[in-house]
């Protein structure tokens, strides 16, 4: 069992990080919270709204989101959108996860 709980408490932390990438690099086009939990979902990302909608806060209270209120449906919404200081940073992670991908590679091709 403490194995268990060890390899998910390593897992979460690796994804962590990558959650943030996956949800500026969707909202590039505008969306709402639940919406963005599907996407994530679908693109192998799959994480709770306990987490996600904090995480946008977060992400918007740093300037890394715009955010604007869609009221025009039965139910309003609140729509998410990366900003251009919000663009700059995933540029700069995609690139740094591209270059520790390149580099793990290259640890675990040695192992062979």
């Amino acid at each position: 069992m403490t194995d268990r709980v060890s390899l998910d408490t390593h897992l979460q932390e690796v994804r962590r990080g990558t959650v943030v990438l996956a949800c500026l690099q969707i909202l590039q086009t505008a969306g709402y919270g639940y919406k963005l939990l599907e996407e994530l979902a679908q693109r192998g990302f799959s994480t709770d709204a306990n987490t996600l909608y904090p995480l946008l806060r977060r992400l918007e209270k740093q300037g890394y989101l715009t955010s604007e209120w869609n009221t025009d449906e039965a139910r309003p919404r609140k729509f998410y959108r990366t900003s251009d200081a919000g663009t700059l940073l995933a540029t700069t992670l995609t690139a740094e996860w591209r270059s520790l991908s390149t580099a793990i590679a290259s640890l675990t091709a040695s192992e062979n």
